[in-house]
């Protein structure tokens, strides 16, 4: 049987700035049709709100509309398909926005954040099935990175979500979707970072701030947190940050190059921008990486000086979904908080209700806050 609850939904992209006034999502009755053999029916019970799903609204990633936003969540298995044979009724699960096929080679090489079938049906607004469960006043609406939970209820491929421990509050749990495993995995598994590494953050949003406790985490000698909002520059130091930088002058891009000996290991360019790209780059050393998990319009170029890469022996790498494995990462990742290595609840700036969405964009854009949660 279907279900009606409230979602979030986005009709229309690209709206004036504040979204208080211009109100891009729209909280909305919808109706959630009953999971097919191979999908969950999800009680929301957390969502995180993030930079993701900012880029949607404002034109930066776009998507089909209408669509039924959110990806960063966790919530309680309510219904399983006949096909699901390792989830039941009653299951803690955390969201991933990336449904792996599986089957495909890249999958099978465990590199599921690159699985095709999963990039063709999130691109298209479906769940991997390539169906669609979600209606509008009776007509079918797109899905988000097959999540939406940016809603009371979901229906989601079984691949799209990974069981959890009970023992973790749903709030904390949203935050392994996303923030967690797209910050800290580009830190152990893009990156591979060596104990003693020297380390510089660029922006200290959720990614970042997770970025920045995966280094500390992997034994990093110095770590550098870069951001123009001087109180995510002082979550940042309380966080483990060695030193905070706001880079406002090119004397204080030059400080951090000084105090690491002509620059650090790896940089982590957490905002998706051309400035941050090339100030990522400018940071590291000879034979330095620079890892980028942002995300900037398609229409977005960078550049560099080609003979120093070359000269330089230097990296530049891309991190999607922290080239996680997630079913293995986000439950080990887990238990590094609970045994107080990994204290992500420390990023969770504020709590809100759904209806109050819009506000918190606002907030989101203005650079204001780390990571904002919606409790259903």
């Amino acid at each position: 049987m279907s279900i009606k609850c409230k979602a979030a939904v986005l009709h229309e992209i690209g709206l004036k700035k504040p979204y208080k006034v211009s109100v891009p999502l729209k909280i909305e009755e919808v109706e959630i049709e009953a999971p097919g053999p191979e999908e969950v029916l999800v009680k929301i019970q957390a969502a995180g709100i993030c930079h993701s799903d900012l880029s949607v609204i404002n034109g930066d990633r776009p998507r089909p509309v209408p669509m039924a936003l959110g990806h960063e969540g966790s919530g309680i298995i309510k219904e399983v398909g006949n096909k699901v044979k390792n989830f039941e009724v009653g299951d803690h699960v955390v969201f991933i926005f990336v449904p792996p096929c599986g089957s495909c080679l890249d999958c099978k090489e465990g590199k599921p954040a690159l699985c095709a079938s999963g990039l063709v049906s999130n691109t298209a607004g479906t769940l991997l099935s390539g169906n669609r469960k979600i209606k509008l006043n009776g007509d079918y609406i797109n899905h988000h990175v097959g999540v939406s939970c940016f809603s009371e209820y979901a229906v989601v491929s079984k691949r799209s979500i990974v069981k959890i421990d009970k023992n973790i509050s749903f709030e904390e749990a949203a935050l392994f979707g996303c923030a967690i495993i797209t910050g800290a995995g580009a830190v152990f598994n893009t990156a591979k970072i060596r104990p003693g590494s020297t380390v510089a953050v660029i922006g200290l949003g959720g990614t970042g701030m997770a970025a920045l406790l995966g280094a500390k985490a992997a034994g990093a000698s110095q770590i550098i947190g870069v951001d123009l909002v001087d109180e995510k520059l002082k979550l940042a130091k309380k966080l483990g940050a060695d030193l905070v930088i706001n880079p406002n002058t090119e004397e204080k891009i030059n400080d951090i190059i000084a105090i690491c000996n002509g620059g650090v290991d790896y940089s982590f360019e957490c905002v998706g921008s051309v400035n941050t790209m090339e100030l990522g780059y400018k940071l590291i050393k000879r034979g330095g990486m620079l890892i980028s998990s942002g995300l900037s319009h398609p229409s977005k170029s960078f550049s560099i000086q080609h003979v120093d890469l070359v000269t330089g022996e230097k990296t530049i790498k891309g991190s999607f979904l922290g080239s996680c494995i997630p079913d293995r990462d986000i439950p080990s990742y887990i238990q590094m908080y609970k045994k107080g290595i990994f204290p992500i609840n420390n990023i969770m700036s504020n709590f809100i209700k759904l209806e109050s969405i819009n506000e918190s964009l606002d907030l989101l854009e203005e650079g204001k806050t780390v990571r904002q949660i919606i409790k259903f």
